[in-house]
This record gives structure tokens, sequence and C-alpha cells, in this order.
């Protein structure tokens, strides 16, 4: 039984009809829970969350116009307040968190079914963290296999901090203005962890950075 006090407002994002009419019928039979809007492409749903400001977003992952982690970097910062549970066939260390960079408070898997996509959803409307099962033991798996040693002690402490930043998708734009340096100087300190690390460009050094775990989950305990 939900423990939810008062009704959530809930905007579900899903690009196939018969999954979210399915999801919006089953809440709708929930009186913790009321369905405030549906949308099944990107663009729509950015503007549909920042007309409607719901309480709760249900969302995918692959959407038609823009990516689910896209809407999110564009509503994040609006919607402060809106809890966000990702239910999404996709999974991988590195979907799941940019997910998570992005705002996400849970991620659930289309394959562990309605109830636990259901727990999720009442977790995340509680105030927590969740992860389905997948998920959880994906997350487990990446920070078991870690390697901090594998080249990181060669950065230097800024280095990293870009090296970070890099792996969290910021622009060498948004980098100088986050750490009050020039562009030229930014450029510098890419070139050089580059060289340092053996990788030759940004997708290699955000696959690194994931690897050794230099991005935080932003998740409670699995």
């Amino acid at each position: 039984m939900s423990i939810i006090t008062q009704a959530k407002s809930i905007v579900i994002i899903e690009d196939q009809t018969a999954i979210r009419e399915m999801l919006a019928e089953i809440l709708r039979n929930d009186p913790a829970y009321t369905i405030i809007g549906e949308a099944g492409d990107g663009l729509q749903a950015c503007q549909l969350c920042l007309e409607l400001k719901p309480d709760l977003l249900v969302l995918d992952a692959r959407l038609p116009g823009l990516s689910g982690v896209d809407i999110l970097r564009r509503i994040s910062k609006q919607l402060k307040h809106t809890r966000v549970l990702i239910f999404s066939a996709y999974e991988s260390p590195a979907l799941v968190r940019e997910m998570l960079e992005a705002g996400a408070h849970g991620f659930v898997e289309k394959t562990a079914g309605l109830g636990e996509f259901k727990r999720g959803l009442e977790t995340i409307a509680n105030g927590g963290t969740y992860f389905g099962p997948g998920v959880a033991a994906l997350l487990r798996t990446v920070v078991a296999n870690n390697n901090p040693s594998n080249g990181i002690d060669t950065l230097t402490e800024r280095e990293r901090e870009i090296l970070k930043l890099v792996a969290e998708s910021h622009s060498t734009k948004e980098i100088a203005q986050k750490l009050t340096i020039s562009v030229k100087t930014v450029d510098n300190h890419r070139t050089n962890l580059m060289r340092k690390l053996n990788l030759h460009d940004v997708a290699s050094l955000t696959r690194y950075a994931l690897e050794i775990g230099l991005i935080d989950h932003r998740a409670q305990a699995w």
C-alpha cells in the first residue's frame, strides 16, 4: 500500500503508445497519483513539463526528437522539485550515469515488470532514490571493476576537474566559466590529459571517466 499522503501530479513521457496508455491506466486507478499530461516525443515533452510542472515525471530514455538525457538537461534547472523516474528498455553504465547526472532520481528497466515500476515510483515520490534489480546489479559491477590507479595518478588536480566536467558533457566554454579560467587554458589542460592517458577524443575521455568511477552515482545504497 502506498504511503504517499497527498496525491502527486504525474507527466508520462513514452513514445510507445500502448505502454504509455497502460501506465496511465494503472496510475489513474491509484488515488496516490493524478495524471496531468502525456507525450510521445522529446520536444513536446519539454514544453509539457515546463507548462505543467509535475510532482513526478516518468520518462523513457530513448525518444524521437530529444533523448531523455537532453530533456532532463533542459528542464532540471527550472523544475527543481520534480522527481524523475526513468522507465526504459535500454540500460548501460553510461546511460544510467548520464541520467543520474542530468537529474533523474531512479531508473527501472522495463523488463523488471510493473510491480517494480510502481515500487520505484512510490520510492522517489517519497523522496528516495530507486534502481530496478537489473540496473542495481549493473552499477555494482561497474563499481567493483573500477581501477582508480589506471592513469589517474598522472593527472593534476585541475586535469581531474576538467576530465570530470568533460565526462558530464559540459562544453569548453562552460568548463571555462565554472573554473574561472580561459577557454584556451581549458583546451591546454584537455590536450595534456589526453596525452597522459593516450586518449584522443572526448568520447574516449568520457568512457575513461565512467570506468574509473570519477562521476558520482548520486544514489543511495543499492
